[in-house]
């Protein structure tokens, strides 16, 4: 079975997803990442989807329901590299993507995971 590669960095996991993502592969790094933030008590999860240049309604649920799940387990998530057609796509399957973070690359995604405080549902974007 395929898995998706979880780095920790402190008490951040980073997820750079550089193959195409198909349901199976979104259900197994769901998975894999609930049980690595509670394995690593992570605060902040970083999603990088810059390799991406579709993303379905499936795969934009499965980001949102893992951001919510992520919430629960008291950790941030924070996506970064969205391309313009990934957009576009989102908004036209209107995918809101409630509690995700967003940022442009993993500079400034690093930067508001390491922030304090809680950023809530609010979809913050650079």
């Amino acid at each position: 079975m395929d898995h998706i590669p979880i780095l920790k960095m402190g008490s951040l996991l980073l997820v750079t997803i550089q193959v195409d993502m198909h349901d199976r592969l979104a259900m197994t790094l769901q998975d894999d990442l609930t049980e690595r933030i509670v394995k690593d008590r992570a605060t902040g999860v970083l999603i990088d989807i810059s390799a991406l240049d579709i993303v379905d309604s499936f795969i934009g649920r499965m980001i949102s329901n893992t951001a919510s799940m992520a919430k629960i387990l008291d950790a941030r998530t924070v996506l970064v590299g969205m391309q313009p057609a990934v957009a576009i796509t989102l908004v036209e399957l209107g995918l809101t993507l409630d509690g995700v973070i967003t940022a442009l690359n993993v500079d400034h995604g690093i930067e508001l995971l390491k922030r304090p405080g809680k950023a809530g549902n609010r979809l913050l974007s650079f």
